[in-house]
């Protein structure tokens, strides 16, 4: 998108665009930036005393600076932005970020052009600092989607211990493109800085997101002068002839600092979606215009143009009508089932007979319905949009539903922006005001069960009649469910044998059965077999595999030796530590962003031991342990049910799927109560 300015306008209308920006951190006391001299590194960055608190690290972010400022090309606006990174790289694990790369956009033959590109080398050999170039040879592009080319470059000579840095500058003639500026990697960065100087004529929406503070955070009001030029007809007495006519124009901007300082390594743990959400940055959008002459100019998404855009667009709304190929195909199952819940599940085993899902996705579909129905294969669009258009051809009004898958990151539902969504799903209204949400991508769930990767707490639906759309929640009703009834007998040496039967259900049971899809019925029991010590599995029987609205069984006959032969006095056991977990998940004591199950979780195992005659047990403590406003609750019992035996019950259950950072202590602490209790031994002693 090119903005252009008129060369004949000579005076500025007064009104300055108004940019928000949301931060929701405390703020710390301001701090002086940091300056490096580009090419000359700093003693210090080959000191190692200066490193000691990173020994986890594989490198170091010494220095990250970014600049965006705006200026005409003739007479039409460009951004410009500068960027100066230095890096210390520690481990050879960090050479991978000696490779760097610069996304440009392009469309249209309008592209992004990167200019200036410089960089270098550092190592300390001798006393002395060796410089090693930047050169051509290293550097590369790559078509990384239909819009985006990838200039990737690689600085050479990169060791332990050595110091990397470069720069580059980016010209943009697409506004709207305004590239994130992120503060935080998956290392720790010393000082990260960004600043942006824009002029009135462009209104910029902001969105801090992380858990980081700024260390610095300045906003004024400033001049600018523009220069504009434009080739226009003269005529003399010599003739008609062209030439170039300039102006500098005076204008108000508003000049933008932000910084942050030591910022931590973003930490992978378990149950995260997607390190995007969490990562300390700023993002831009472009709301408005004002151009000088002209009217303010709202070029902002807004779930209104979205949804005429969507419902117009021949490889989105124009398909949902559009199933009449498989109207011979559909009479029978209108017919046979007049229950809409049991109709949609007939459409879908269909449609899932009919197409399968390649891996990819969006909400794009790639061509007409009847081509993918005929391939047999598709994207998640062509699959869910099939799956819509042969529901509204049953006669049942489903409408779909955009979201962001886990992998993909959060929605802002404050943000109307199509970017923020990759996957499409239906919704279909039930009596109650219930809803079915369906996808047919995941041969190995049932009708009305999402896919895990689309567990990401809201949609948007995106209505076929020009009526407002909404938010559809994407919390399921199922839980990842996990039950074992486990009958054994002990002898005097502390032999274990009997039987075992365990259920897995919901999100648990859809993770079971894609496993014996992948490696078949007797891995799956030979893996299960070599995560214990001393087990033997003579005989298992799979029950419910192929039905999946009941729960995957595997019944299977259990051995296990003692790992002390001999007759003993007293025997310690300690099988819920057996059956149940042994590593808290929790390992870190601190963190800043939420956990996220996906959906609720209860895990079940009962326990029945018959005892070695002649001896008796020494029985623990029953123990209720809850998370604080209904989050969870672990309940332990131990019973005599009848002489000579012995039962252990478990029960845990996660009530909510997604804790914040505020409940992580409770949790943690949760779950190292639960694992302890797990590991209490129960002692037999010999009458």
């Amino acid at each position: 998108m090119k903005t252009t300015l008129h060369i004949m306008v000579r005076s500025i209308l007064g009104v300055a665009a108004v940019l928000s920006t949301a931060t929701g951190h405390a703020q710390q006391a301001p701090v002086k930036p940091v300056v490096i001299k580009f090419g000359q590194p700093a003693p210090g960055d080959f000191d190692a005393k200066n490193f000691v608190r990173d020994s986890a690290a594989a490198a170091v972010v010494l220095y990250d600076n970014g600049v965006a400022r705006f200026r005409l090309n003739g007479t039409s606006f460009q951004m410009e932005t500068e960027r100066t990174t230095r890096i210390k790289i520690l481990k050879k694990a960090g050479y991978d970020y000696a490779t760097v790369e610069v996304p440009l956009y392009h469309r249209d033959g309008d592209e992004e052009k990167i200019t200036a590109l410089k960089g270098f080398t550092y190592n300390q050999a001798g006393g002395k600092i060796e410089k090693v170039k930047l050169e051509s040879a290293n550097m590369f592009s790559e078509e990384r989607t239909k819009n985006v080319r990838v200039r990737k470059f690689t600085l050479p000579n990169v060791r332990e211990g050595a110091v990397i840095e470069y720069t580059y500058s980016v010209t943009s003639d697409f506004l709207f493109n305004f590239q994130p500026w992120v503060f935080q990697r998956d290392i720790p960065t010393r000082w990260s800085e960004f600043r942006a100087t824009i002029p009135e004529y462009f209104d910029y929406k902001m969105l801090m997101q992380g858990y980081q503070p700024l260390a610095l955070q300045t906003r004024e009001e400033t001049g600018a002068q523009y220069t504009a030029s434009a080739r226009v007809q003269k005529a003399d007495l010599g003739g008609s002839h062209s030439a170039t006519e300039t102006e500098t124009i005076q204008a108000r901007a508003t000049a933008y600092h932000w910084a942050m300082q030591d910022v931590p390594a973003l930490r992978d743990e378990p149950y995260m979606t997607t390190m995007r959400d969490y990562v300390a940055r700023i993002d831009f959008q472009l709301a408005g215009e004002r151009m000088p002459g002209q009217a303010y100019q709202n070029v902002a998404g807004s779930w209104t143009k979205i949804n005429s855009l969507l419902r117009t667009s021949s490889e989105f709304g124009g398909l949902v009508d559009r199933a009449g190929f498989l109207d011979a195909s559909l009479k029978p199952l209108i017919a046979q089932y007049p229950d809409p819940a049991a109709r949609a599940a007939a459409v879908r085993d269909l449609v899932v007979k009919a197409v399968k899902y390649d891996g990819t996705n969006n909400y794009w579909a790639t061509g007409p319905l009847k081509r993918s129905y005929e391939l047999h294969r598709g994207t998640a669009a062509d699959v869910n949009l099939l799956f819509i258009a042969a529901l509204r051809q049953a006669g049942l009004p489903a409408e779909p539903v955009l979201l962001s898958t886990r992998s993909h990151g959060r929605v802002n539902e404050q943000f109307p922006m199509l970017d923020q969504f990759n996957y499409v799903i239906g919704v279909l209204p039930l009596a109650d005001n219930k809803e079915l949400l369906l996808d047919a991508t995941e041969p190995l769930l049932p009708c009305g069960i999402l896919p895990e990767r689309c567990l990401n707490q809201i949609g948007r639906l995106i209505p076929t009649k020009e009526v407002e759309g909404r938010w559809v929640s994407l919390v399921p009703n199922q839980r990842h469910s996990h039950f074992q009834n486990i009958s054994l007998a002990v002898d005097a040496q502390g032999n274990l044998s009997g039987q075992v039967r365990e259920e897995h259900g919901g999100y648990a049971g859809a993770a079971v059965r894609e496993k014996i899809q992948q490696v078949g019925e007797k891995k799956y029991v030979t893996e299960l077999v070599g995560r214990h010590t001393n087990w033997e599995v003579p005989t298992y029987k799979f029950n419910a595999v192929e039905l999946l609205n009941q729960s995957v069984a595997l019944s299977y006959e259990l051995r296990q030796s003692a790992s002390t032969p001999g007759t003993a006095q007293e025997i310690y056991l300690t099988p819920l530590a057996i059956f149940g977990g042994t590593q808290n998940p929790f390992q870190h004591e601190h963190r800043t962003y939420p956990v996220d199950f996906g959906a609720l979780t209860q895990d079940v195992i009962v326990i029945t031991l018959t005892l070695p005659a002649g001896y008796t047990a020494e029985l623990p403590k029953p123990t209720t342990i809850a998370l604080p406003d209904n989050g969870g609750r672990y309940l332990y019992s131990v019973t005599n049910p009848v002489p000579g035996t012995v039962q252990l019950v478990s029960r845990l259950t996660f009530d909510k799927p997604v804790y914040s950072a505020d409940e992580y202590e409770n949790l943690r602490e949760f779950y190292r109560r639960v694992l302890a209790k797990q590991s209490e031994a129960l002692v037999l002693r010999k009458i």
